[in-house]
């Protein structure tokens, strides 16, 4: 029977190796991009190019930002930005509950 599944399936090998060797790069590029060594590098890069004065400060912020967001998964600057969640709706220290009361015991 494997003789025959590896005959019948023979046709997609091509398929079944190009999938596995991109598997292989975004494996490789996903931990160059988050090797400490590499981020250090960009980042003295950045201070390089700010003190050579192609880049403006608020420029290397922003480039820095996207490096560590990378870094730590993205979830930098967003999180700083999004509005603050608002609790229970508060009066005089009072919590009102939105459940209907129940019968009286």
């Amino acid at each position: 029977m494997d003789l025959l599944w590896a005959l019948l399936t023979l046709p997609y090998a091509p398929v079944r190796g190009l999938t596995a060797v991109v598997g292989v790069i975004a494996r490789e590029a996903e931990s160059r991009q988050r090797n400490p060594v590499n981020v250090r590098r960009e980042l003295e890069e950045l201070d390089a190019a700010v003190a050579a004065g192609e880049l403006s400060a608020e420029e290397r912020d922003r480039a820095e930002q996207r490096v560590l967001d990378r870094l730590t998964g993205g979830a930098g600057r967003a999180e700083r930005q999004r509005p603050p969640r608002r609790g229970p709706a508060r009066e005089g220290g009072v919590r009102h509950d939105r459940r209907r009361p129940g019968p009286a015991a």
